[in-house]
């Protein structure tokens, strides 16, 4: 197989977006933190329960919506539930799963920082681009996002399961 190098311009672009994709998580992240006193990946957890049918997850559900481990997600949701902003409940009929719920004070939270959150992704991306821009990087990121969301198939991965 020979390997298809990218041209100069393929590069620049991909570097690019290996620069955003590292550095604007990492600003909004920071603003977060300073504002708010929560890390994004916090905040997304949040985000997703309130969107959530009864401002509750499975604990997997939440783990595969948020790209996190099971472990990772656990402590987390360790924190969280510490700070009171989520509990942790047993699934009936399933005496191993776990629901993360958004808890009121959860609610609130969410509903004084957003606000903040909004600003600062205005700042550093909305605001950044044109809106015929902002549109077409939401219609290319799409574009990506939902391949990498297809199944994988047996094969092509590189794995040796």
């Amino acid at each position: 197989m020979t390997t298809r190098w990218l041209s100069e311009h393929e590069q620049d672009a991909w570097r690019s977006w290996v620069a955003v994709s590292l550095l604007l998580p990492d600003r909004l992240g920071r603003d977060l933190q300073a504002q708010a006193n929560i890390s994004l990946a916090d905040y997304e957890i949040l985000v997703n329960l309130s969107e959530a049918p009864e401002h509750r997850l499975r604990m997997s559900d939440l783990a595969s919506a948020t790209l996190s481990s099971r472990s990772r997600l656990s402590h987390q949701i360790d924190r969280l539930t510490e700070a009171g902003l989520v509990d942790r409940q047993p699934c009936s009929g399933d005496r191993r799963g776990f629901f993360a719920v958004l808890t009121p004070a959860g609610r609130d939270f969410l509903v004084r920082v957003a606000p903040l959150h909004v600003e600062s992704v205005r700042e550093h991306l909305v605001d950044v681009l044109t809106p015929e821009e902002f549109a077409e990087f939401g219609r290319l990121c799409s574009l990506v996002s939902d391949h990498l969301r297809r199944p994988e198939v047996p094969g092509t991965t590189g794995d040796c399961a």
